[in-house]
């Protein structure tokens, strides 16, 4: 791969650490700043507040996967990924700077809110714009291990945001500190992150996929529903039981620890960031693997092995008191994940010819990750508070027995897909 080129991986891929840094600093500061959006209530029913507003920003996704992929196809991959960069900043100054309910009342969980819709629709346009640039930009041999980095800095972006948890838990700031005023500053740390990726996105490369589709001029929305609905329906199959299966044991595993299984906040946060600095070291081999047997014995492997051993690994993570056995059980579910989470995005490109590449990608993967992904700690959550937290963990495993059903009906995406010879 020439110099060139791999800069533009890079640079394509460099908006998911932002915006999932910005995305998983709101999961896991919730602990700390709840309080100061809704004070007089439980602590489970604060982060059932808090999960709420996290759940309904995933329902702007939708909107942001088919505006932001309407734009990319219609502008460019490079101009949809910059307009995401800036969304997702714009949210993330809001939360820093929003003061408490104490303070302003409804305003303060209001502002929350809007802040959240802001970065919803930036994180819907971003996985469909970036998916489809790494795709198009990774050539044919090597298109699985090339797209797999875009998981690779998602995860990147959730270590980081732990990274700056753990430093201010144990070194920088007391526990009343961190309540009080020290959850803001991860916030400020992501708005500038996205000025900085902001600035790296300027000297990428447009896809020459884009290029020569610039020629189509119909309405792109209609011709995905026309000429493409079985394909759509296919990137919602394809997601659901990925994306629930994703949250669980990443986002949602550390306050299932903390709040379910009684671990500290800090030890329960200690084991996220391990587990998922591994578990991004794992993608590009599951990608590279996805280049020499396929893309469906891989998805196939996830809904398989997901559907036997998600209720045993959740069943044992809510008693668990060892942290090496916790680090076994959870590393295990992650590199089960990573059947899917590796080569969703190429798998879901390959489905779409480049004139609606990002639009198929982003709208119809928006609507599954809202539905399924954005609810499953509210779910989780939910289930709990009504006395019936196992049920969530079959819930998980419905979700990847669907999922299943469509692996094993659709054609193996390496083989056969919808990129022009050339386009590689």
């Amino acid at each position: 791969m020439k110099q060139g080129k791999l800069g533009s991986i890079l640079g394509g891929s460099i908006g998911n650490l932002v915006e999932w840094y910005d995305w998983y600093a709101y999961s896991a500061f919730t602990l700390y700043f709840s309080k100061a959006f809704f004070p007089n209530s439980s602590p489970t029913a604060q982060l059932l507040n808090t999960a709420a507003i996290f759940a309904v920003g995933f329902f702007m996704r939708p909107i942001g996967g088919w505006l932001l992929g309407w734009y990319a196809d219609r502008f460019g991959r490079k101009s949809g990924l910059t307009a995401s960069i800036l969304l997702m900043c714009a949210g993330s100054l809001i939360i820093a700077v929003t003061p408490g309910y104490t303070t302003i009342g409804i305003a303060a969980p209001a502002l929350l809110l809007l802040a959240r819709l802001l970065q919803g629709l930036s994180v819907g346009g971003e996985y469909g714009a970036s998916a489809t640039y790494l795709s198009e930009m990774a050539g044919e041999t090597h298109r699985g291990f090339w797209s797999s980095f875009q998981y690779v800095t998602l995860i990147m972006g959730q270590l980081i945001a732990l990274g700056v948890l753990i430093l201010l838990q144990k070194w920088l700031l007391t526990h009343e500190q961190l309540e009080a005023w020290g959850w803001r500053i991860p916030f400020v740390i992501g708005a500038l992150l996205a000025l900085a990726a902001l600035f790296i996105r300027r000297h990428i490369s447009e896809t020459g996929s884009f290029l020569e589709s610039r020629k189509f001029e119909r309405n792109r929305t209609l011709t995905l529903l026309k000429e493409h609905p079985w394909q759509a329906l296919q990137v919602v199959g394809l997601t659901m039981g990925g994306t629930v299966a994703f949250y669980t044991y990443t986002t949602y595993m550390q306050k299932f620890l903390v709040n379910t299984a009684g671990w500290s906040k800090t030890e329960a946060t200690s084991l996220s960031a391990l587990t998922l600095f591994l578990y991004m070291l794992a993608q590009p081999l599951f990608g590279a693997l996805s280049d020499r047997i396929g893309r469906r014995p891989l998805l196939i492997g996830f809904g398989v092995l997901g559907v036997i051993f998600t209720v045993p690994i959740m069943t044992a993570l809510s008693h668990v008191q060892s942290f090496w056995a916790a680090f076994g059980l959870v590393m295990a579910a992650l590199l089960i994940v990573s059947g899917y989470t590796s080569i969703n995005a190429v798998v879901k490109a390959e489905l779409f010819p480049a004139h609606v590449r990002a639009l198929g990608v982003a709208l119809p993967y928006a609507v599954a990750v809202s539905l399924f992904g954005g609810s499953a700690e509210y779910v989780a959550l939910w289930l709990k508070q009504a006395g019936a937290e196992e049920s969530f963990f079959w819930y998980v495993t419905a979700c990847i027995a669907v999922s299943l059903l469509v692996y094993v009906f659709t054609a193996d995406t390496k083989v056969r897909n919808a990129f022009h010879p050339d386009e590689g």
